[in-house]
């Protein structure tokens, strides 16, 4: 009764109110973005290969009590169901790139053709096609996290699907995009694979097998874990917060685009997902 009952619970307070909570950060990043721009000044110069340095410490702190979870003789079976893996992959690289372009596309180039240029559509366009076909390895931990779901799934999930980022990625955006010559920045995908997927993954499975030969599995299980409830939820928080204050200048330069782009990525979020 007691397994059943803390299944059923599902999203807690913060969970449920999840869009309020990143609406604040959005208006907080961009407020320190205007009031205090040395902030987000000094930390853009802290990246390598493209990925922002306290951004990965901070995704570090989203994904890390997700990987502590992970048992690595559960991902031996998590590879033995395959229909979740069957679902996110083709949705991902088979529907998701397509349909991303053919909503932008619909509403950039034919519904908000009087308020955005030909040249800034096709820019924009270039961005969400960019978007649709680059899953987002973090956010899917933080909502396993938020959900309850089974780590070592989770974990198999993410890496295929970057396994297959590092090979589909071209020549999807190079066919959407209709050129030949994409340049894509391989050392970031690569590096992005190691920073957010192999060291996490690593660092968890250190952690766990030194605190259970140590300590013991049931202080694991009830006292370490615990923890690391809210880490999870102050990442993504102040992940959200640097990265708006980096792009704080360009939202209030530009709301009406920023309102026009965002339709077709909900109209995208909300058909991806149903």
């Amino acid at each position: 009764m007691e397994k059943v009952k803390e299944q059923s619970t599902g999203l807690d307070f913060f969970g449920k109110y999840l869009s309020i909570w990143v609406a604040l950060c959005i208006l907080v990043g961009v407020v320190i973005g205007q009031l205090l721009p040395i902030i987000p000044q000094n930390l853009s110069k802290l990246e390598y290969a493209n990925v922002s340095i306290p951004v990965a410490i901070l995704i570090w702190l989203m994904i890390y009590p997700m990987m502590l979870k992970v048992d690595f003789n559960s991902i031996i079976e998590a590879t033995k169901k395959p229909k979740g893996l069957t679902v996110t992959c083709v949705v991902n690289w088979l529907i998701k790139p397509f349909t991303m372009y053919l909503i932008a596309n619909f509403f950039l180039n034919v519904v908000f053709k009087s308020f955005i240029s030909q040249e800034l559509a096709s820019e924009y366009l270039a961005g969400a096609i960019l978007l649709g076909a680059a899953p987002c390895t973090a956010m899917v931990f933080v909502w396993s996290h938020l959900t309850k779901g089974d780590p070592a799934y989770t974990v198999v999930q993410v890496a295929v699907n970057d396994i297959i980022l590092l090979f589909a990625f071209t020549p999807i955006v190079a066919l959407l995009l209709g050129v030949s010559n994409v340049t894509i920045p391989y050392d970031t995908l690569f590096l992005s694979v190691v920073l957010f997927v192999v060291i996490p993954l690593a660092g968890g499975y250190l952690s766990r097998k030194y605190i259970i030969k140590n300590k013991g599995e049931e202080y694991f299980q009830k006292i370490f874990l615990k923890k690391f409830d809210n880490i999870t939820i102050i990442g993504l928080l102040l992940t959200l917060i640097i990265i708006f204050s980096f792009q704080g200048e360009v939202i209030i330069n530009n709301p009406l685009h920023i309102a026009l782009i965002a339709v077709p990525l909900i109209v995208q979020t909300f058909f991806i997902f149903s």
